[in-house]
């Protein structure tokens, strides 16, 4: 499925009806997104926001909710969505999904960037390393963190970062109920959450879940918090742009201007 850009080039003017003689042979930028088949923020946050010249191919799979499976069960169609990402010529690929790819700690983690890397030949990431990826970039280690998910849910979550040897200072639950709740939430919502969860002794705020509208809010809740805030879409957008060597959009957040 291509979103984004309608073809795999540049023109620098219309086509004429001799057949496109002013094409210039400039390729697009190609970013793959593997999802969650229940995903439906990731076209309308990212896709929208993609800088000229760039494009996302998205492939979904079922692996949330009541088609939830272990990271082991969930590698052969993992292997399967990147290879045909690698065939529409994606320059890096994304495992995008917050809570599989943290669920299993770092172990479950390696194993995913390990399918992927058998499967093409591009960078690769997922959500839980984009996101350390991103945090390392703002030298940030002590964080808070907030997610749409039950206490139970965040609270593992949490322990993947502490694992990871980050120091989390306090965390914040919504225990929204699943996909449709998650959506639902609008972004002033967060908004509001990460702004009544201010401290002063954090380096960075993290917004979990990449079914989650929250970009339009972004430079706002910095400018509130005056630190860096990471959200799940934001960081994989930043690894998977600077990965394919493409512009990054503006205004989205201080993690985008480093380059």
């Amino acid at each position: 499925m291509i979103i984004g850009g309608a073809a795999g080039y540049l023109f620098s003017k219309p086509c004429n009806r001799s057949g496109c003689a002013a094409r210039r042979d400039v390729r697009m930028k190609r970013i793959g997104l593997i999802i969650p088949s229940s995903n439906r923020m990731v076209e309308q946050e990212m896709v929208r926001v993609l800088p000229t010249g760039s494009t996302a191919h998205v492939a979904r799979l079922r692996m949330t909710g009541a088609y939830q499976k272990s990271i082991d069960e969930l590698l052969p169609e993992v292997v399967v969505s990147a290879s045909t990402l690698g065939d529409a010529r994606c320059d890096a690929i994304a495992f995008h999904c917050t809570a599989n790819s943290t669920n299993e700690g770092e172990g479950g983690e390696q194993r995913l960037l390990a399918a992927l890397g058998t499967s093409v030949a591009v960078p690769v990431t997922t959500t839980a390393t984009a996101i350390r990826e991103a945090l390392a970039a703002l030298d940030a280690r002590r964080i808070v963190l907030v997610t749409p998910y039950s206490q139970s849910m965040t609270e593992h979550e949490a322990l993947f970062f502490e694992a990871a040897g980050y120091d989390v200072a306090a965390m914040k639950a919504l225990n929204c109920a699943g996909s449709d709740a998650y959506c639902a939430v609008p972004p002033e919502t967060w908004e509001a959450v990460l702004t009544d969860a201010r401290r002063d002794d954090v380096d960075a705020y993290v917004l979990s879940c990449a079914n989650i509208s929250c970009f339009a809010v972004i430079e706002r809740i910095e400018r509130a918090l005056q630190r860096p805030l990471v959200t799940s879409n934001q960081s994989v957008l930043w690894a998977t742009l600077r990965a394919a060597d493409a512009p990054r959009p503006a205004e989205l957040g201080q993690l985008m201007r480093i380059t």
